[in-house]
């Protein structure tokens, strides 16, 4: 899995970036929330990716943010919601607008983003309801690493995905791995 791309941006073409990391050239497609931010050619560049392999394609997908990667992640779990689509709808809405959307359970906003129907718009309401907030709200930096490092480790030892995101939740942001693995023990073992 590719999770992150460091490079020199070589090429700029809505929605497709060519990336440029030590003589290879990497395309990756990228909301335009992303593509309005990027430095110019010929700077450094580090993007955030989702990798897609399918039968007749292997695509990359690339994100400034973590934000705006696990959105579209959520946004791919959804029935009938491809990575084209979740391309379209965080290049049509920002991640906020988009929580403020679900959370709302406003589809007029969703029907606004081209490609999005009114069946396709309620059924992303529907099914990212409860979900996106808590994909979003995770905190940036090596907070973040130490949780998913602890979650993982909760996983290996037989925990669902669920408990165990639920138990590093609910560790100080600060906790080490080695001390939050063995809070979340505690505290699962309740």
């Amino acid at each position: 899995m590719i999770g992150r791309l460091t490079g020199t941006l070589a090429g700029k073409t809505p929605p497709t970036l060519l990336v440029d990391v030590g003589g290879v050239g990497y395309e990756v497609d990228v909301p335009m929330s992303t593509f309005y931010q990027l430095p110019a050619l010929g700077e450094p560049v580090t993007l955030l990716t989702h990798f897609v392999v399918r039968e007749d394609a292997q695509m990359l997908f690339g994100f400034l943010t973590a934000e705006e990667r696990a959105t579209f992640r959520e946004l791919v779990k959804v029935g009938g919601v491809g990575p084209r689509t979740a391309l379209a709808i965080l290049s049509g809405l920002s991640v906020a607008d988009l929580v403020q959307a679900v959370a709302a359970q406003s589809s007029a906003r969703l029907v606004k983003v081209p490609g999005i129907g009114k069946k396709t718009a309620e059924r992303l309401l529907l099914e990212l309801k409860g979900r996106l907030a808590d994909a979003v709200a995770a905190p940036p930096g090596a907070a973040s690493d130490a949780q998913a490092d602890i979650v993982q480790a909760l996983v290996a030892l037989g925990y669902s995905e669920r408990d165990a995101a639920a138990a590093a939740k609910a560790l100080p942001p600060d906790v080490g791995v080695a001390d939050g693995i063995k809070l979340a023990l505690r505290a699962l073992s309740r």
